[in-house]
């Protein structure tokens, strides 16, 4: 644990004068928080806050210390910032793990976009839903995508978009399949599902305040969403897509958005980094990316 680190978290406390408060303003859980200041307390022997229910003061020892993190807090930060000249022309190599379908589909064009801004940086890409050792592995970041994926506190999560998902089949398909007018209905159709369910799984789908759960099953399972989107252009049934390829394939008429009132849950992704002091180069990525993903949050 740094020092410093833990001295900026000290100061954000007393000078919220709470850890709830404090931990907002650091977009951190306020449990991580209060674990980190009681390490703190623990690493230099005295206790730095009086707790209650109803406040949070600091001790006169904590007073003390705050005297003097404060002013070093705030020399380290003008230290930070002088480098702000070099930060805006980083360098190095910038290892990142992300899932294939993710960086094929939506992060591809973005990264074209990012080199080309920032030249001097080299790109080291792993494709793998594999859990990742950051330290270990030795990458700077790894990008998730579904619920929050679970990570030890030396480790933040950070939210960088949300992905909405609708259902797609080509005309052809259409044409000599059952009538589709209600979620119910996609119990008599074939649905291309996602690995590891089987050839049957449960697809909920909201409209407005409304929500249905429906039983589907389909001759096609597959763990990729590129494919599945492929096979559903080849009239083999409806699948769960989105992004600009889907669109595309709208575009020529390959596809078509079917219950077009109706859509799934977006998924949410999420930058993997092992602690808020982190390269200019990851941060900067990480921010492009959550501007990318922004483009792709309204329906086609």
């Amino acid at each position: 644990m740094s020092l410093l680190s833990s001295m900026e978290l000290f100061v954000a406390v007393a000078n919220a004068r709470g850890f709830r408060k404090a931990a907002d303003m650091l977009d951190m859980p306020n449990s991580t928080l209060s674990r980190r200041i009681s390490d703190l307390e623990k690493e230099i022997g005295v206790r730095l806050f009086h707790r209650s229910t109803r406040k949070v003061e600091l001790t006169e020892a904590g007073q003390a210390y705050f005297r003097r993190c404060e002013s070093i807090v705030a020399e380290a930060r003008i230290a930070h910032e002088s480098l702000l000249e070099l930060a805006e022309r980083p360098s190095g190599t910038l290892r990142v793990s992300m899932p294939v379908d993710l960086a094929i589909t939506y992060l591809s064009p973005m990264l074209k976009a990012f080199g080309e801004q920032y030249p001097l940086i080299d790109f080291e890409m792993d494709l793998t839903p594999r859990r990742v050792d950051l330290v270990t592995d030795g990458f700077d970041c790894a990008i998730r995508m579904g619920a929050p994926p679970p990570t030890p506190s030396t480790l933040i999560a950070r939210q960088v978009g949300l992905l909405p998902r609708y259902l797609y089949a080509s005309p052809a398909y259409l044409r000599g399949a059952p009538p589709l007018r209600h979620p119910d209905d996609l119990r008599h159709h074939q649905c291309l599902i996602g690995a590891g369910t089987g050839k049957q799984a449960q697809w909920t789908l909201t409209s407005r305040k409304k929500s249905v759960t429906t039983a589907v099953s389909g001759r096609y399972t597959c763990n990729n969403v590129s494919m599945t989107r492929t096979l559903a252009a080849l009239g083999l049934g409806i699948a769960v897509s989105a992004g600009p390829q889907a669109r595309e394939d709208m575009e020529r008429g390959d596809l078509q958005r079917v219950l077009p009132e109706w859509d799934f849950a977006p998924i949410p992704v999420y930058a993997i980094i092992e602690s808020r002091l982190i390269p200019s180069r990851v941060r900067l990525f990480i921010d492009f990316v959550q501007a990318s993903l922004k483009g792709y949050s309204s329906p086609p």
